[in-house]
């Protein structure tokens, strides 16, 4: 979040910004599956329907980059038809989702 405002404020140019949000796409991919098989192996229904739809959406969205992109976050494209508020208000329901997850866990 802060350096996709750090972008839409250009306190820095698109090519460093999508550099450095590409380099956490495969590992939160991996990691956000990983958490969800193992809910499944576990037999913990509720929390493993909960993760399903956001690692769906993880894949899907990285399966879905265009060739010739840099990945999931593109430099060229970042500022054409309203993809920096879409990757801002995804950020934001990424942040809500995990905040909620953080207290069924520890719960």
């Amino acid at each position: 979040i802060i350096t996709l405002s750090d972008l839409e404020c250009d306190y820095i140019n698109a090519r460093s910004c999508c550099s450095k949000l590409n380099k956490w796409v495969i590992p939160e991919l991996i990691g956000h599956t990983i958490v969800t098989v193992l809910m499944l192996i576990s037999l913990h229904w509720f929390i493993f329907l909960l993760n399903l739809p956001v690692a769906t959406w993880n894949i899907y969205r990285f399966i879905m980059v265009p060739s010739g992109n840099m990945g999931v976050f593109d430099p060229t494209e970042i500022h054409n038809r309203g993809q920096l508020k879409s990757h801002m208000k995804e950020a934001m329901i990424k942040l809500g989702f995990h905040l909620l997850c953080f207290f069924m866990y520890l719960y």
